[in-house]
């Protein structure tokens, strides 16, 4: 066990881990809200990576234990021995996968919340409708993942479904898992509208940001501009008496390009005005963080060939064609017939497909 290189790696894990959760409880550390956020992430990330270390431990403790046990004289004990060693040689490679790709640093966006942006592309009303179908797909998974989904703002398509919709998704690791779905989504099938049993193509755009946290940028709040609005949404008939929409504007200043543009983001989330207020700064936060830290996302994608975890929201990622009862992931080749089940959510399996071969990326980058 000396001798083993991946044991060497975890030197230090535990007396990292105790570190941590002495400062997490230091009063000094739990008034610096953005050093304790950040503490508290690397902690359950090394809880993870110290119980999989004892787990790892505990099994090259039985194999070296069942080795010694099969000189003994006892023939129960040999078998016993042999057993043994034959589950713990088995589990042993995936053990050692897993940690593997735990010493590996995560993305620091992952743990955050999202914002989830869909528009309808090329196909006119008919994209409108699929941009529809996909936020009833997603709220379903998010919901059955016991996330929350909360619309911020919509504009509704002329025969249904959206031209463009928002969604804000608060959950353990939502960003981590929903990253995937950036880019371009292809339906193909026979609109409503369609007298000839044509199929026809469209498609509908989607975004998955990382939701900024207030310390991520900086933001001059003096210079947003304000103003409130009747919200014509969902909400009762108390929601059109009072000027709940809450709509800002702001000046801002790209620093990789130099160029200046004024961000106008509308509200009608909630009845409450203050909470739209809220959840509007919450989006200019991350406007800004995603458009300041687009070379970071960059630079990963250059450097993974899957570009399954960044992915250009300009490229074709997936197709749905509902004729054949069809899904086809394009980045990966992976391909099913359960469309039904998909478009009410069931997207997990594409999901761990895709993150199988983010992992297996990450692995060959870190040469581990």
């Amino acid at each position: 066990m000396k001798d083993n290189p991946l044991l060497q790696r975890l030197d230090g894990i535990e007396g990292r881990f105790e570190e941590v959760s002495t400062l997490i409880a230091d009063p000094v550390v739990l008034a610096d809200q953005q050093r304790y956020i950040k503490l508290t992430r690397e902690y359950k990330h090394l809880q993870t990576l110290v119980d999989a270390t004892r787990r790892y431990r505990g099994l090259l403790n039985d194999i070296d234990t069942a080795h010694v046990m099969l000189a003994d004289d006892d023939a129960d004990m040999r078998a016993l021995a042999r057993e043994t060693l034959d589950n713990a040689s088995t589990a042993l490679p995936a053990m050692e996968q897993e940690i593997k790709l735990l010493l590996i640093p995560e993305d620091p966006e992952d743990a955050k919340n999202v914002v989830l942006e869909i528009r309808g592309g090329t196909g006119g009303d008919e994209a409108a409708l699929f941009a529809g179908d996909l936020a009833r797909m997603y709220t379903r998974y998010c919901q059955n993942r016991g996330w929350t989904v909360q619309m911020s703002s919509c504009t509704e398509g002329a025969a249904g479904g959206f031209k463009e919709v928002i969604f804000s998704i608060t959950g353990q690791g939502a960003y981590g898992t929903l990253k995937y779905e950036s880019g371009v989504h292809r339906v193909q099938r026979v609109p409503a509208t369609e007298t000839q049993g044509r199929v026809h193509t469209s498609a509908a755009s989607v975004a998955v940001l990382p939701e900024a946290e207030p310390f991520d940028v900086q933001i001059n709040e003096g210079e947003i501009k304000w103003d409130t609005f009747r919200s014509s949404g969902a909400g009762g008939q108390n929601v059109n008496k009072v000027n709940s929409g809450v709509r800002l504007r702001y000046m801002w200043t790209n620093p990789n390009t130099g160029e200046q543009q004024e961000i106008l983001i509308e509200c009608t989330e909630t009845r409450d005005q203050p909470k739209n207020k809220e959840r509007a700064l919450a989006r200019l936060r991350t406007f800004i963080y995603d458009h300041e830290h687009q070379k970071y996302v960059d630079d990963i994608a250059a450097r993974r060939k899957t570009l399954v975890s960044t992915g250009d929201r300009s490229a074709k990622i997936r197709t749905y064609n509902f004729p054949q009862g069809r899904i086809t992931d394009h980045r990966i080749g992976y391909t099913i017939y359960n469309l039904p089940a998909f478009m009410d959510g069931d997207i997990q399996d594409c999901i761990d497909h895709l993150i199988v071969a983010e992992n297996a990326e990450r692995l060959k980058q870190a040469e581990i």
